[in-house]
């Protein structure tokens, strides 16, 4: 085939996931059955390294300073394309996010573009991202430079169900995870209880009260805790309680507003049990993401030609992704692709069921396609390459490694 036309690449690019349709699936697969917890994912980000690393892309492990993180980079041009690869899995429950899937997708995307970066003058990033269902990989990653050169950056997430959502529509919430400890005085529970403070105490208190802060919150929003020690024996008064908690909202400063009222919650238990108490951050905060609209046009345009069905979502999304915090700083996209043989949303063992079946290799194969599209329309189109190229030159140096944990 001469390439010589956008079309001409966009064919190119799905002739080439076609071609690679073994390798992709069995990656998808492979990557299924040994799941790997956050900052743990050694062999995932080894068998992916790996196989950059035999089909020519400059490969550095433990990129950034982190230990699971890489970077596979080909191509030479000024609009660099950072793909982000998810590998972790999740406690408990295995790949019931469906990481496996995300994995393969970039990397479907990536070996299709590869051989067209001379013809499209990009350079394209896969940079492995570990670490998002818990720790903040890409956060990490901000933090430490990996963005800065970034031109636009994209990935796809997999969801249960059978009809696309917009990309423009995929913004999820942001969330703010943070633990609090409670301090009193241990004492025996039969024969000193009046010399005792009872830490677990202000932790029932403290949960009881944020449940009933529930039904005053705006609608949308989620408050979690969860009790992650207290007592250990009956007749010991518990002199220490820690609570882990998470607050979400669409809206930042909604969240912050939910949050205070949250720790007024504890300590208003802390000050009726008479505990001390502190709060302290459990893992970055991740924000909801702001989709790139002409990044998102060229997806959905993508993903229907595939043959899959666009229409607005019912309802509002619950979930939260670092790769928010990215979409903050760097023009970006985290579309969503269907498993309809998904049988529960994600984070259930249907889900992780769902994410190695016939219907999941489909949207690996499909997403992959329309990821290496968008890339290429992007490349392609004259209007989109200069807006996106004046962006990243009007960045200041350091930009993309900002503090996004204000309060």
């Amino acid at each position: 085939m001469t390439i010589t036309t956008g079309a001409d690449l966009r064919a190119a690019a799905a002739d080439t996931v076609a071609a690679e349709r073994s390798t992709l699936i069995d990656l998808s697969h492979d990557l299924h059955d040994h799941p790997e917890l956050s900052f743990e994912e050694t062999r995932s980000a080894g068998v992916l390294a790996d196989l950059f690393e035999g089909r020519g892309f400059a490969v550095e492990r433990g990129a950034y300073g982190i230990e699971t993180a890489f970077t596979a980079v080909v191509g030479t041009g000024p609009v660099n394309a950072v793909l982000c690869a998810e590998y972790d899995a999740l406690p408990g429950l295995g790949h019931a996010c469906g990481h496996n899937v995300i994995a393969a997708i970039t990397t479907g995307a990536a070996l299709a573009l590869a051989p067209l970066t001379d013809a499209l003058d990009i350079t394209l990033t896969v940079l492995g991202t570990p670490a998002e269902e818990h720790g903040g990989g890409k956060v990490e990653l901000l933090r430490a430079g990996a963005f800065e050169s970034a031109t636009l950056s994209a990935m796809v997430h997999p969801i249960n169900g059978d009809t696309e959502v917009p990309a423009e529509a995929v913004t999820m919430q942001c969330v703010d995870r943070f633990d609090v400890v409670f301090r009193g005085r241990a004492a025996h529970a039969a024969a000193a209880p009046g010399e005792a403070i009872n830490a677990e105490s202000a932790a029932v208190l403290a949960q009881t009260a944020v449940a009933l802060l529930r039904q005053h919150v705006p609608d949308g929003m989620r408050l979690s805790v969860v009790s992650n020690a207290a007592g250990r024996v009956t007749n010991i008064v518990p002199a220490e309680a820690v609570l882990s908690a998470e607050v979400r909202s669409a809206d930042l400063e909604q969240m912050l507003d939910v949050k205070r009222r949250m720790l007024a919650c504890f300590e208003g238990a802390a000050i009726a049990t008479g505990c001390g108490w502190e709060q302290r951050r459990a893992e970055p905060r991740y924000l909801s993401i702001t989709p790139d609209l002409p990044l998102a046009k060229a997806w959905n345009a993508n993903i229907t030609a595939l043959g899959r069905t666009i229409a607005p979502p019912a309802h509002g999304q619950g979930g939260s992704t670092d790769m928010g915090n990215v979409s903050r700083v760097v023009p970006s996209i985290h579309p969503i692709i269907t498993i309809p043989d998904a049988a529960g949303p994600p984070h259930t063992i249907e889900f992780a069921a769902g994410a190695r079946t016939p219907s999941a290799d489909a949207a690996v194969l499909d997403a992959a396609t329309a990821l290496a599209q968008t890339v290429v329309d992007a490349a392609t189109d004259t209007g989109t390459r200069a807006e996106l190229l004046r962006r990243q030159a009007a960045r200041t140096p350091g930009s993309t490694m900002i503090d996004q944990n204000a309060d």
